[in-house]
């Protein structure tokens, strides 16, 4: 079976949030992003990326940036993997704009974040999704981070947005498992956990993966726990949480996307700098994470 034929997860199980490569001058490297796009669905065992997310710095780089990041991601895997473009923004003209590029370059999906900072009502996200949704044929998969956003999608939101055909996942990032349960219960969304120390607790209530981070490193056993846990091996789903959990606390130190692209750049894996207002990882923090990562099983150099 693929992806495309799993209506129950329509991107499979293992998605990595990747995070945009630089150079060293901080210019955006494309070939480093092929390059790793690479890395992530052969030797990670991904069967989707968002590109263009909150790991990808997408606050900070440019339209154009984002299309060319996209082409050079489609071009590398999108004949084995999914590539899902973020395209949310606080703004929902812009959103479709960015949307309809995508769409043209080749993406296979859509990731749209709750506007943030202006804090529309619910009415307003129904709009704003419903809006993006119609501005492609691509599906959509929606992101509910209200810790970032400052709005969560409620329940009946979320179960009136399901209600559109091309609105078909969330990245649930809310962490509220008796929400999500009403949702999974009334509707046939596929929700992916949006924390990765939270994805066997979402499979228990109706989840269908995960949208990580730590898995630049640790996918093959994050994707493990997820077909330990789906075949009834629970004991062994569990052995695995234990051992990730230090690496899914650990990335999480500071800004995720700095200790990743710390970890990538010592593996020597495309990553570079972080732009400002992010700030690349101490010694110290570099310290941390390596202590992390031997605890869940890998020796960065």
């Amino acid at each position: 079976m693929t992806l495309a034929d799993d209506a129950r997860r329509p991107f499979g199980r293992l998605i990595t949030a990747m995070v945009t490569p630089f150079r060293p001058d901080g210019t955006l490297d494309a070939d480093g992003a092929a390059a790793l796009a690479t890395h992530l669905v052969d030797e990670q065992g991904n069967d989707a990326l968002v590109i263009s997310g909150t790991t990808g710095e997408s606050p900070t780089t440019s339209d154009a940036e984002k299309e060319r990041l996209l082409r050079a991601v489609v071009e590398a895997v999108g004949d084995r993997a999914r590539v899902i473009a973020g395209v949310g923004t606080y703004d929902t003209h812009h959103s479709t704009e960015l949307a309809r590029a995508a769409e043209k370059v080749g993406a296979h999906a859509l990731l749209v974040v709750t506007p943030y900072y202006n804090r529309p009502p619910q009415a307003g996200l129904v709009r704003h999704f419903t809006s993006v949704a119609d501005a492609t044929g691509l599906p959509v998969m929606l992101y509910d981070i209200p810790v970032r956003t400052g709005t969560p999608i409620t329940t009946e939101t979320l179960c009136r947005l399901a209600e559109h055909e091309r609105i078909v996942a969330v990245k649930d990032a809310k962490g509220d498992f008796a929400e999500t349960s009403w949702v999974t219960r009334r509707t046939n969304l596929a929700f992916y956990s949006g924390d990765d120390k939270n994805t066997l607790a979402y499979l228990a209530v109706g989840g269908v993966g995960v949208v990580g981070v730590p898995t630049h490193l640790f996918g093959r056993p994050s994707k493990a726990m997820i077909e330990a846990f789906e075949r009834g091996d629970h004991a062994e789903a569990l052995r695995l949480h234990h051992q990730l959990l230090p690496i899914f606390y650990g990335f999480f130190r500071t800004q995720g996307v700095i200790l990743t692209k710390a970890a990538l750049n010592r593996l020597g894996l495309p990553a570079g700098p972080v732009r400002s207002p992010l700030v690349d990882a101490t010694d110290d923090e570099i310290a941390q994470l390596r202590a992390d990562c031997a605890d869940a099983g890998l020796n960065l150099p």
